[in-house]
């Protein structure tokens, strides 16, 4: 009895999760495509002909013009949104490790919790630091012989 306790107890703990990274799956989403589809879209709303359309791109982007520039402000704005989430991850795990009292598998969890958010902050700074690094790279490496 005492298993099936126990299996029933981590389903529902699953079923909580699930529904929880579901809701933060959809708000990603649509923040997503807000700042995706927000350039062309205003682009649209303001009847801008397609040829002066890397003009507005260039103005909603802060004077980005090229597609380099605009693919590495949007995935610099995406991890630092999942740096957030993992403060907030810690915070969790911080209050639920004060709160658990005497319960040692809410102090687990807490731990487990903390330890996944900043395994998952070390990965968001090698992304970043990946990421900046190759996207700031210029397009073409000069040799002394000319462009290779």
């Amino acid at each position: 009895m005492l298993i099936y306790n126990e299996y029933k107890f981590n389903q529902n703990k699953m079923k909580k999760f699930l529904k929880k990274a579901s809701i933060m799956l959809c708000l990603t989403s649509i923040l997503m495509g807000i700042f995706v589809f927000a350039p062309a879209g205003i682009a649209s709303a303001l009847n801008t002909p397609i040829s002066e359309v890397p003009s507005a791109i260039v103005q909603q982007t802060g004077g980005e013009g090229d597609l380099k520039s605009l693919v590495l402000r949007i995935v610099n704005f995406f991890l630092l949104f999942l740096g957030f989430l993992c403060v907030l991850f810690i915070i969790y795990a911080g209050f639920l490790y004060v709160t658990s009292a005497t319960d040692e598998g809410n102090v687990d969890t807490a731990k487990g919790i903390m330890k996944n958010a900043l395994i998952g902050i070390l990965i968001i700074m090698l992304s970043y630091s990946i990421v900046n690094t190759i996207l700031s790279a210029p397009a073409a490496i000069s040799s002394p012989t000319g462009a290779v």
